[in-house]
């Protein structure tokens, strides 16, 4: 599945179009991750444990919406864009969408 952030695949032609296809994950915070980015916050430092846990929510959240578009027959998402929100306390949902397509 080819995924892009721009309206078409350079060198290629779409040829069909399903519609809006999307993908999300709620994630909420974790004790031990807290712990130490109130460590980080002293000394400074990127807060490893919280980028791993967005990368973590991004890769399930385009896998589901990877899902939904081969569903659907297509074999390209195109204008892919990234959208979060809070939830409830401590929580999060991280919520990905784009057009879903096939290209030739």
């Amino acid at each position: 599945m080819l995924l892009t952030n721009i309206e078409t695949v350079p060198g290629k032609t779409i040829v069909e179009h399903f519609g809006v296809v999307s993908g999300s994950t709620v994630r909420a915070k974790h004790i031990g991750r807290d712990i130490m980015a109130g460590l980080k916050n002293i000394v400074g430092g990127e807060l490893k444990g919280y980028t791993e846990l967005l990368q973590e929510s991004r890769n399930q959240a385009i896998n589901r919406m990877i899902e939904q578009a081969k569903q659907l027959g297509a074999n390209a998402i195109v204008n892919v864009r990234f959208a979060t929100s809070s939830v409830a306390q401590g929580a999060a949902e991280l919520y990905v969408y784009g057009t879903a397509v096939r290209i030739e």
